[in-house]
């Protein structure tokens, strides 16, 4: 494979790569402004799936 084709190969690989890079942060961005119109006002579960009472009786 002559240095040409090689690099043409690798400059392919980087522009796919920026391509890809740029478009997870355009998604994530678009995502991170969908949340910001529905705010989720729940409060966070438990951590522990034990009822109340029991964790005493331990």
């Amino acid at each position: 494979m002559p240095f040409g084709e090689i690099g043409a190969v690798l400059l392919f690989l980087v522009v796919v790569f920026i391509f890809g890079n740029l478009w997870f942060h355009f998604v994530e961005t678009f995502l991170r402004q969908i949340k910001k119109l529905f705010p989720c006002r729940r409060d966070p579960g438990a951590w522990h799936t034990l009822p109340p009472g029991e964790d005493d009786e331990i």
